[in-house]
């Protein structure tokens, strides 16, 4: 989880969303743009909770679809729940994603990337960015962001970091809790986490 972390803290927060980019040139745009952003703020690097959550919460969606995430973690539980089900997990599952990239944002330390290859076939709907963040002391992190096309932009619907996707993490964590307690339960329950961390 901690890779993870450091993965998302140096992709997924952006100024804004980039419109009409490839893929690997909006990987590659909005990793710039964010380690601009950390580098800069003397309150991110010192550790201030409430302005790096606010920060993450201001800017990470533009770039993801989160909608496609939510129905990838739930899988089959998502066409079997109600509207205000879906509605009340993509609220909560949103906060929860929040919060992790805020705590991803306080632990970035001078890592660099480097960008494999890419080749985006004609037509294609669907692509993925490879990298591998470089960090001192340490071995490489392979990063794979899975992007989809929406329109006419392209947005991230997944994470691998060492082979170990976002999507299947999370859907294997809540498909159990699901299975015992049924899917408000789930709700529930990351409401609470939520709350405890928030304070809201």
């Amino acid at each position: 989880m901690k890779k993870w972390w450091m993965a998302c803290a140096i992709w997924l927060v952006s100024n804004v969303a980039f419109a009409g980019l490839a893929p690997d040139q909006l990987v590659k745009k909005t990793a710039d743009d964010v380690i601009d952003v950390i580098k800069s703020d003397k309150d991110i690097q010192a550790g201030n909770q409430q302005k790096i959550f606010a920060l993450a919460e201001e800017k990470i969606l533009p770039n993801f679809d989160f909608e496609k995430v939510s129905r990838l973690v739930l899988g089959k539980n998502w066409t079997k729940a109600t509207p205000e089900q879906q509605t009340a997990f993509q609220a909560e599952f949103k906060t929860l994603l929040l919060r992790t990239y805020a705590t991803a944002l306080s632990k970035y330390k001078n890592q660099s990337i480097e960008y494999k290859p890419f080749r985006l076939e004609a037509g294609a709907e669907t692509a993925t960015v490879k990298t591998a963040i470089q960090q001192s002391g340490g071995e490489p992190i392979s990063v794979d962001y899975t992007l989809g096309k929406k329109g006419e932009d392209w947005k991230v619907f997944d994470i691998v970091i060492e082979s170990v996707s976002l999507v299947t993490n999370y859907r294997s964590q809540f498909a159990q809790e699901i299975r015992q307690n049924g899917l408000d339960s789930l709700n529930k329950k990351l409401a609470e986490k939520n709350k405890a961390a928030t304070g809201k």
